[in-house]
């Protein structure tokens, strides 16, 4: 009760605003009624390796274009946003707006759409940010999702597991071999925690997937580490409609 009594509280003094466009909702890290519905959450049939919409439906798993021309490293992903609208925006805001609070609720739907897909003992890691992009920006908008995945999912996570040794240019407006080029062999397991890879299975987080050179390079350096398994679950997925 007395924590019931501080939340409204509280509540009282900074009530509760939508993650978009700040307006007044209901309850805490939310959104409002026109921002939920103008935001691109994916539903229906998804593509098994990245979480993409594709039409129809299907009883069994599909994979979209790109899956099908680039072999994954990984055996399944998901993504419960479209990077287009709103969902770019709340990316945008997480990894360049200083806004933590969006990793929680974010946290939230990439742990609905992931947990069908959830292994047991599965390690959550995020993949990493170079230390002088890590210093300029101050926190991993990755990391920032992994912890609060793990959280929702009961499962362990590992905010340095994995490091990026070499700094590599922004991959906006890139081409896809460009981007696989420019990340090879570019992240690695760091040596003191590569024991909590080895014989596990891991899920691998990130913001947004394009791509998927950033996530191929980090389950090669899982795969390198002894992982068994690799999932991976991204908050938004680029499409070719987008």
């Amino acid at each position: 009760m007395l924590e019931r009594a501080l939340q409204t509280a509280v509540h009282a003094i900074y009530p509760p605003r939508c993650l978009v466009c700040g307006g007044l909702v209901e309850s805490d890290f939310g959104l409002c009624g026109p921002c939920w519905r103008d935001t691109p959450f994916t539903a229906g049939l998804a593509c098994d390796l990245c979480g993409a919409p594709l039409p129809g439906q299907s009883d069994r798993a599909e994979h979209c274009d790109d899956c099908l021309a680039t072999p994954r490293p990984w055996a399944q992903g998901r993504a419960p946003l479209v990077y287009a609208g709103n969902g770019r925006r709340l990316v945008l805001m997480l990894k360049h707006g200083d806004r933590h609070d969006i990793a929680a609720t974010a946290a939230g739907w990439m742990a609905r759409v992931t947990r069908p897909i959830l292994r047991e003992g599965m390690l959550a890691v995020p993949v990493p940010l170079h230390p002088r992009r890590h210093l300029k920006r101050r926190y991993n908008q990755a990391a920032l999702l992994a912890r609060g995945m793990a959280r929702a999912l009961g499962i362990d996570w590992c905010p340095d597991a994995l490091r990026r040794g070499r700094h590599t240019p922004s991959l906006d407006g890139r081409g896809r071999e460009e981007r696989f080029a420019t990340l090879d062999a570019a992240i690695t397991a760091v040596p003191r925690r590569a024991g909590r890879l080895a014989g596990r299975r891991v899920l691998l987080v990130d913001d947004v997937m394009t791509s998927g050179a950033t996530l191929s390079a980090a389950a090669a350096a899982c795969h390198a580490a002894g992982a068994t398994e690799i999932c991976v679950s991204v908050l938004a997925r680029v499409t070719k409609d987008h």
